[in-house]
């Protein structure tokens, strides 16, 4: 991928954005873009850099792991995939919002790891809201005890909530779970007393869709680099 191309989808998705946005009557410049870069090479992140963007997504702990020595140092790294228990400390020291946490013993991990640091570490509260096996989350019965549980952890802030929505071929397919995540928001914002104003939500085969059912933060990959190959697990 080249400079010229990247830029061309850039301005594509920021126009999807924005348009979504305003069908929802909403402020485009409240919705965050943050690039899914899984796969993608540092060259290619360098050019989405010179492009503007200053937060990417990373779904694996080792990828981010060899890539940001070779980034500019002023990038905010987001953990976006399912994350093991023993990748917590680097998870910890390389990225400042962790968007998966679905377990009371994963929340515990992250804030022992946290204090080792010195660090508050801000995190999401991933939700399995279409009920799939194969993804990662809390079921939408557990989130308020699942929150509590965060908010024991005096290293953790909790910043909002994550998912990702099941692939639908027609995108409108998938507003009801984005509109369930934002609805399980806002009751536990009521029980908490608080406010929890992220909800990362959406991705390129669906991101117009959450951002006017609420999304704050898209992760977009595809649409911005193309198709990448999987050869190795998650």
């Amino acid at each position: 991928m080249n400079a010229t191309e990247l830029e061309q989808n850039l301005a594509c998705v920021r126009a999807v954005m924005r348009d979504a946005a305003a069908r929802a009557g909403r402020d485009p410049a409240a919705v965050r873009l943050v690039p899914a870069v899984k796969k993608v090479p540092p060259e290619t992140l360098r050019l989405a850099y010179d492009a503007g963007l200053r937060a990417f997504g990373e779904n694996r702990v080792q990828e981010a792991r060899a890539k940001q020595p070779l980034l500019p140092a002023n990038i905010e790294w987001h953990f976006i995939g399912g994350l093991q228990r023993n990748k917590v400390r680097d998870a910890v020291r390389l990225f400042a919002l962790i968007h998966s946490v679905d377990s009371a013993e994963l929340a515990r991990e992250i804030d022992r790891r946290a204090r080792e640091a010195g660090k508050i570490q801000q995190v999401l509260l991933e939700v399995n809201v279409s009920g799939e096996s194969a993804k990662h989350g809390v079921a939408p019965a557990d989130v308020a005890a699942l929150a509590e549980t965060i908010f024991a952890c005096d290293q953790l802030e909790l910043t909002g909530l994550m998912t990702v929505a099941p692939f639908c071929a027609e995108a409108e397919k998938t507003r009801p779970f984005f509109r369930q995540l934002r609805e399980l928001r806002d009751d536990l914002e009521q029980r908490a007393g608080a406010t929890f104003p992220v909800l990362s939500m959406g991705m390129s085969h669906d991101y117009a869709v959450a951002i006017e059912e609420g999304a704050t933060i898209v992760r977009v990959g595809t649409a911005l680099f193309g198709a990448r190959h999987y050869d190795e697990p998650a």
